[in-house]
């Protein structure tokens, strides 16, 4: 329950990683803030495609496993034997924000724990398939490591209901315009 007041909030947590239980979460596009700037307006880009990498991370100091998306790896480097070098050994403090669970959204595949594909972050599947508890942080840009995936790549995506405030509100004042007509323009001498 007090997980639910800490989404996109920042913790740190100190511990290690399980490289052994990697999930994948696919396909993906890496947030780049510039790259997203630069390209704003035009009809098409060309990001690369790749995986978001999640681990589990065993929390030292707490005594509870969470799952970490370390960051996007492009579809080339998802094999974990191809950025060995991005591995990391032994304790790290880490930084990232609190996410919740995810409900599939109209014509996103469903999960596929068997090949290891995940579309959305279903945090109870996640858990039994990895042996951690579902809690689930974004590692922050920082946790970057050479070779490794790249963190930060926190999404957030805000409600655009632009809309239906446009319906709405023409709605209102045609509605509001059709009846002060019929009250006072169309009355007819006399009456």
């Amino acid at each position: 329950m007090e997980l639910k007041s800490l989404e996109y909030r920042p913790v740190k947590v100190r511990g290690h990683f399980d490289h052994s239980k990697e999930l994948y979460m696919m396909p993906r596009t890496m947030v780049d803030p510039a790259r997203e700037a630069q390209e704003a307006g035009r009809l098409s880009s060309s990001p690369e495609s790749g995986a978001y990498v999640i681990t589990p991370f065993h929390c030292t100091d707490l005594g509870i496993t969470i799952l970490v998306n370390r960051g996007f790896v492009p579809r080339k480097k998802v094999n974990p034997d191809t950025r060995q070098k991005g591995q990391i050994k032994g304790e790290v403090d880490l930084v990232g924000m609190v996410r919740l669970t995810e409900t599939r959204k109209p014509f996103v595949p469903e999960n596929n724990p068997e090949r290891n594909h995940w579309h959305y972050r279903d945090l109870e599947a996640m858990a039994r398939l990895t042996g951690a508890d579902p809690i689930f942080i974004d590692a922050d840009f920082q946790s970057t490591v050479p070779g490794g995936p790249i963190g930060g790549q926190t999404r957030v995506t805000l409600r655009n209901e632009h809309m239906q405030y446009i319906i709405t509100w023409y709605g209102l004042c045609a509605a509001t315009s059709y009846l002060w007509f019929k009250k006072f323009l169309r009355r007819s001498p006399g009456v």
